[in-house]
């Protein structure tokens, strides 16, 4: 079984700056694509940021040029530096992965138990 294990949420004033991790750790895995979607109270989940294993990004038009997506592969661990924040940022923030699973052979979808992010304004 694989988990994912957030890291690095909390309460920051606005024009601050805060740094997400989450490491899935587990045995006979791979990870694919990994990164951050938030639910803020009463909306949907969106996404954040994406990043695949090679290092390609993907970032919501919200948070462009304000938050950097990053992995450490050799760590099975991805990273969202947030820097900038808005009290529109408020939210909990999850972790997800794509993960292939050598024994026996599948891809399943994990996410990570979700961390809070508060900016005050």
């Amino acid at each position: 079984q694989v988990q994912l294990v957030e890291s690095g949420g909390g309460l920051v004033q606005a024009g601050g700056s805060l740094r997400l991790s989450c490491a899935a750790s587990g045995r006979n895995f791979r990870s694919n694509d990994m990164g951050w979607y938030r639910q803020a109270p009463g909306k949907q989940r969106e996404l954040v940021a994406t990043i695949q294993s090679g290092g390609s990004t993907n970032y919501a038009d919200s948070v462009k040029g304000r938050f950097t997506i990053s992995r450490d592969n050799a760590k099975n661990t991805v990273y969202l530096q947030m820097n900038s924040l808005k009290p529109e940022d408020t939210a909990v923030y999850y972790c997800y992965a794509d993960i292939t699973i050598f024994l026996p052979l599948r891809n399943n979808d994990y996410w990570g138990q979700g961390t809070q992010v508060t900016v005050s304004s």
